[in-house]
C-alpha cells in the first residue's frame, strides 16, 4: 500500500487522478461504496449547480481515491471512467497537444474557487480519439492512496497502434517504452526517485523482485483492434469475492483471466461504466 505523511505528487506525465460522470450519482456512490468500501465527501458548497463527490478510505483528503461527479459538458460516447494526466503547464500542453494531431476539446480552465483552486484542466482527445484530461494540480494533487485494495491500480493505454500513441504521449508527455526495461510499460524516467523521496520511500526494495525500470512505469500500454481507449483497474484483495460483490450491487461480469502477475475481472457497472478488478498474484518466488 503506498501511503504516507507526505503528500503523494505526480511529476508531469504521470496519471494523476480518475473520476466518473454518471447519470446518477447517488447511485454510482451506492454501487461503489458497496464494492470498495469508499467513504464520499461532497465538496461542491450548497446551492452551486451539480455535484462532484471525492471518493476515500478515511473520509479526508489524505486518502482520497477518485470522484464521481454530475456531468458538465454533453456526454460524448459510452460511460467511463475519465483518466487526468498530470501536466507542469496545462496551456503549454494543451498547445502541444494540437501541434502532435490531437484535439482540445475543452480549453484549460480553472477548477474550483479562484482564490484557492483545485487545478487548471483541459479535456483532449488524441490522433486515434483517445479521450483524456490535462491536469495542473492547485490544491487537488491527486490519488493519495493508490495500488492497495479499493483503489486505482492503472488506467491501461489500449491502443490498436501503440506506435502512434506513442509518437504522441512520447513528445506530449515524456512517456519512453524500452522493451529491455518494464516490457509494454510506458515509463516517466525518475519518477520511481520521485517516489523514493516522497510519499512513498520504500518503493525500489517493495519492489526488488520486479523489472527493471518497473519503479518509472505510469500506464501499461496494450494493442487491441478496437478503438483506443482507457482500460480503468482497480486492485482488490481477492478478485473473486469482489466479483461476487459487484454481481450483488448490480454490475454484469465480461470476463476473467489469469496473467503472471494478477487474476483480473472486467465487469460493467450498473450505469454502463467498464473498469476492471485486478488481483495482485506474484509468481512463486517473487
Amino acid at each position: 500500500m503506498e501511503h504516507s505523511t507526505a503528500p503523494r505528487t505526480y511529476p508531469h506525465g504521470v496519471p494523476c487522478w480518475i473520476d466518473l460522470e454518471p447519470p446518477d450519482v447517488d447511485a454510482a456512490l451506492a454501487f461503489y461504496g458497496a464494492l470498495f468500501g469508499w467513504t464520499f465527501t461532497e465538496k461542491l458548497p450548497p446551492g452551486v449547480p451539480g455535484r462532484y463527490v471525492v471518493a476515500s478510505l478515511d473520509g479526508t483528503d489524505a486518502t482520497a481515491v477518485a470522484a464521481v461527479a454530475t456531468p458538465d459538458v454533453p456526454a460524448d460516447g459510452a460511460l467511463a471512467w475519465n483518466t487526468y494526466l498530470a501536466v507542469d503547464d496545462v496551456a503549454a500542453s494543451a498547445a502541444r497537444v494540437a501541434e502532435l494531431g490531437g484535439t482540445v476539446v475543452t480549453p484549460p480552465e480553472t477548477v474550483g474557487p479562484p482564490d484557492r483552486p483545485a487545478g487548471r484542466m483541459a479535456r483532449v482527445r488524441d490522433p486515434q480519439g483517445l479521450p483524456s484530461r490535462l491536469w495542473e494540480a492547485g490544491t487537488r494533487l491527486g490519488a493519495q492512496v493508490v495500488n492497495a485494495p479499493g483503489t486505482w491500480n492503472f488506467s491501461v493505454l489500449i491502443t490498436p497502434d501503440p506506435a502512434a500513441a506513442l509518437a504522441f504521449y512520447g513528445p506530449l508527455l515524456g512517456w519512453e517504452v524500452d522493451p529491455e526495461l518494464a516490457a509494454g510499460m510506458a515509463r516517466v524516467p525518475g519518477y520511481g526517485r520521485h517516489l523514493a523521496g516522497t510519499s512513498d520511500p520504500d518503493i525500489f526494495e517493495r519492489q526488488a523482485f520486479a523489472p527493471p525500470g518497473f519503479a518509472d512505469a505510469v500506464a501499461p500500454i496494450e494493442s487491441d483492434d478496437g478503438p483506443a481507449r482507457w482500460s480503468v483497474a482497480f486492485a482488490v484483495e481477492d478478485r473473486d469475492a469482489a466479483v461476487a460483490v459487484a454481481e450483488d450491487a448490480g454490475a454484469t461480469v465480461l470476463s476473467t483471466t489469469e496473467t503472471p502477475w494478477t487474476r483480473d475481472a472486467e465487469v460493467r457497472d450498473p450505469q454502463g461504466a467498464v473498469l476492471v478488478l485486478s488481483q495482485f498474484s506474484a509468481p512463486d518466488g517473487a
